[in-house]
């Protein structure tokens, strides 16, 4: 819960109580906790809980898919614009977004009774930790640096995500 003593740390940060106007990188940045939290949902599971792994997988999969999409079309073209020097960084991003869409494509094909089904859910949570951990660290940081309209951003990706269905 928010006090007032926080409002104006709140406003300088862009970080209204809805998702309209957020900025784009606190919008990203909710949207890894959220797929972090699911993936230690789906850990906790245990072995014989197949409809649930197989629900929550199919959400995890579907979050990442909206997420990744807004990003492509949207943030990391802003990102790559803001200077020759973030081009290798980006591109780096768009690798491991296509790695990730490929494990993506399996998981959401099998069942979880599937022998790897797991592994590859496991796969992927490493894959995305390790993804979410270069964007937090070099890339949010280079865009607030670059001086985005991060606003703007943000209101282009939180309309792109809801346009997109699965």
């Amino acid at each position: 819960m928010r006090t007032s003593s926080t409002a104006t740390s709140n406003t300088q940060k862009n970080m209204p109580t809805s998702e309209e106007g957020i900025d784009a990188i606190e919008l990203l940045t909710q949207d890894h906790e959220n797929v972090k939290a699911m993936l230690e949902q789906y850990e906790a599971l245990g072995d014989r809980a197949m409809a649930s792994k197989k629900k929550l997988a199919i959400k995890i999969c579907t979050e990442l898919t909206k997420h990744a999409t807004a990003e492509e079309e949207i943030f990391y073209p802003a990102v790559r614009a803001a200077g020759k020097d973030k081009e290798d960084m980006v591109d780096e991003a768009v690798v491991e977004h296509a790695s990730a869409k490929d494990l993506i494509a399996q998981i959401l094909e099998m069942e979880a009774s599937e022998e790897l089904f797991d592994a590859k859910v496991k796969v992927l949570s490493e894959m995305i930790e390790h993804h979410v951990k270069e964007e937090e660290e070099e890339m949010f940081t280079q865009a607030r640096e670059a001086g985005l309209d991060l606003a703007m951003l943000g209101q282009q990706i939180s309309a792109r995500k809801a346009e997109i269905t699965m």
